[in-house]
């Protein structure tokens, strides 16, 4: 009956799925549910769900030359779009955290281990050193810094790897807490920290520049990212431009985040995204995010031991750039332990140094391998 039903289909002129493409179809579907119903990242989700469906519907041909997917894609390959998505995370993000407590930028560097495992890790299972590197910066958990590598060493991989990297990030508040729990204890998650000093809008001025310039003569292949933080960050903290920190925080990151979401998830074609490497992709990106925000706690539990107990360790875990994500599931965790506890503020400090050592953490990589 089936048979006949496809056979008459088929005579009709529909043009029918293949099995690895309706697998991609009900994956693409999973994504919208995930986004609309549980409400995981619907901005990055939603566009990313649309780009796969698109592109695995047979006969639609959007990512061939010529399609409209395949000449938007062209600022994904070509690196536009992360620096632009890095510009407005700049401009939405105030730094003072970090500006006030300096110690934050040693977890958010913690945080980073996690990259350089996951690595190894796909040296090990043979993956070439620009795949090796751009697998590893999912542990980042920094979606435009790992489509940015990915796009520089290893495009043929991008749509798993954008796909892990974002899903990862929209799971934070599930894998984080009990990670976070598991090297703490319920006493060093009730810690209450001080108050941080305030910090002037000179310093928030100075910080950028100062950044932009000491990493890009340091590390000149970080100077896409980097610059375009600290240039988005400048605008927001100079207070003499507030069209253009609008436009920043507003309008330019929603459009850019629906182009590149639907261009990642045009790459995710089904011959593409179903076969091992794609498994082997996704068990390393889990392993790369986890690490590194195991990695953030320990440390952060050194920096407790060495305060007096007067960090606590759980703000660590916010050394992985989801900003700021990270940060609220710090902040929640604490309250549970704690209701007058508040570690907002606290671990957005950590988490602007995650952001800014994922970036330097690429532009090593790119330097080795690019």
């Amino acid at each position: 009956m089936l048979k006949m039903i496809m056979d008459f289909l088929g005579e009709a002129g529909f043009t029918m799925l293949t099995y690895k493409e309706l697998i991609m179809v009900g994956i693409s579907c999973i994504f919208l549910y995930l986004a609309i119903k549980k409400g995981y990242e619907p901005y990055l989700l939603i566009p990313i769900s649309i780009g796969m469906l698109l592109v695995n519907l047979p006969g639609a041909n959007l990512m061939k030359d010529g399609g409209l997917l395949y000449y938007l894609y062209k600022g994904t390959k070509l690196g536009i779009y992360p620096p632009l998505i890095f510009l407005c995370v700049g401009a939405s993000t105030d730094f003072g955290p970090l500006i006030a407590n300096p110690k934050s930028i040693l977890l958010g560097a913690a945080a980073q281990f996690g990259i350089f495992f996951s690595f190894l890790g796909a040296l090990a299972l043979g993956f070439l050193g620009p795949e090796a590197a751009s697998i590893g910066i999912i542990g980042g958990a920094d979606g435009p810094t790992a489509i940015y590598v990915t796009s520089m060493l290893a495009p043929e991989l991008l749509g798993p790897i954008a796909l892990a990297a974002y899903s990862y990030m929209a799971l934070v508040p599930i894998i984080q807490p009990p990670i976070i729990k598991a090297l703490t204890t319920k006493e060093e998650r009730m810690i209450k920290m001080s108050q941080a000093r305030k910090v002037s809008q000179k310093e928030k001025i100075v910080f950028p520049v100062l950044v932009m310039i000491l990493v890009i003569l340091l590390l000149p292949s970080s100077a896409a990212l980097i610059g375009m933080l600290m240039f988005g960050n400048l605008i927001r903290e100079s207070k003499v431009v507030p069209k253009l920190t609008e436009t920043a925080t507003n309008s330019m990151m929603y459009i850019i985040t629906i182009i590149l979401g639907l261009t990642v998830g045009a790459k995710a074609n089904a011959d593409a995204f179903l076969n091992p490497q794609t498994i082997k992709i996704i068990i390393l990106g889990l392993m790369a995010f986890s690490i590194g925000t195991a990695s953030g706690v320990l440390f952060g539990k050194i920096m407790c031991k060495l305060s007096g107990g007067k960090i606590n360790p759980m703000i660590g875990a916010a050394g992985v750039s989801a900003v700021p994500m990270a940060a609220r599931v710090v902040q929640k965790v604490g309250q549970e332990e704690n209701s007058s506890n508040f570690l907002l503020m606290h671990a957005m400090g950590p988490n602007v140094a995650g952001v800014i050592g994922s970036a330097v953490a690429a532009g090593v990589l790119l330097n080795i391998f690019g």
